[in-house]
């Protein structure tokens, strides 16, 4: 039975996929057999793997990182937008199942839960460690009855959760207070911990934002990681400054089945080891909920 570890975020584009990406790779590089799981994914930048199956390209590159071939329980589920909007594909187990929209997909979640749990299962009898991702925040409270993509996977796996605010952005303060806050008791319980990222200039400058946030949270802030730039593909091609490296197009690197990631993945990896306490993270890891 494999350990977990959660990464939730505050908002989309926070930087979850990047930091999964970066976790998977270091578990590897310390001997885990580790695989990344994200259950649902709303994008259209999507692959098809090996067996001919279609899943995000963000789950392609986290399995990449963690040494082991993309498989389509990694992502079991995708919203495709669909040209002039005309409804959301639904990519259920690698094959389009049809459009979904407004109407029906309170109806559709239901029985799409039963296929989550399936994939992690799979999931959970091969490997050492699982890294899951979730999606946008999980305290958008008008979505949160049937969630399946962010505390309610988190019950599911029983896994502990690090939640990353993007302080590049502004008011991390208000975002990590404002979602702990806003988690009902059950599901706060499973936030362990904190990552401040894409802090520009030298981050021992914000000891005294790490203590506040740990006084107003409740919890350690598990790292404050600078800003740096690379070169991989964006999880919705909404590419943004630091995510691109220099010289790339305005649209950002485009995925390839036969590129060779292996420097870029460890670039990150090495910086966000250097950036976080792994200790804690061990025993986040270790201790669970």
């Amino acid at each position: 039975m494999a350990k977990s570890i959660m990464i939730q975020g505050t908002a989309s584009g926070v930087g979850k996929t990047i930091l999964t990406m970066a976790l998977c790779r270091i578990f590897k590089e310390d001997g885990y057999r580790t695989a990344p799981f994200k259950s649902q994914n709303m994008t259209s930048n999507t692959a098809l793997i090996g067996s001919g199956e279609e899943i995000a390209v963000s789950q392609i590159l986290q399995a990449k990182a963690s040494g082991i071939e993309p498989d389509v329980t990694m992502n079991p589920i995708i919203l495709k937008p669909t040209p002039e909007d005309r409804g959301t594909q639904l990519i259920l187990n690698g094959l389009s199942r049809g459009t979904i929209d407004a109407y029906n997909i309170t109806e559709i979640k239901q029985s799409l839960k039963q296929e989550v749990i399936k994939a992690y299962e799979t999931l959970n009898s091969k490997y050492d460690v699982i890294v899951i991702e979730g999606a946008g925040s999980p305290v958008e409270l008008n979505l949160n009855k049937e969630d399946i993509v962010n505390m309610g996977v988190a019950k599911l796996a029983n896994a502990p959760v690090v939640l990353v605010a993007d302080i590049d952005r502004g008011g991390v303060f208000a975002s990590l207070y404002g979602t702990v806050s806003l988690l009902g008791e059950s599901e706060r319980s499973h936030i362990k911990a904190t990552i401040v990222n894409r802090f520009r200039g030298e981050a021992s400058y914000f000891t005294d934002g790490v203590a506040i946030l740990e006084r107003i949270t409740g919890v350690p802030v598990a790292g404050v990681v600078p800003y740096i730039t690379f070169s991989l593909p964006d999880e919705d091609k909404l590419v943004e400054a630091g995510n691109v490296a220099e010289g790339s197009s305005q649209e950002g690197a485009v995925y390839s089945p036969d590129g060779n990631y292996e420097e870029e993945f460890s670039f990150i990896a090495d910086h966000v080891r250097k950036s976080l306490d792994m200790d804690l993270i061990y025993k986040i890891l270790q201790t669970g909920i």
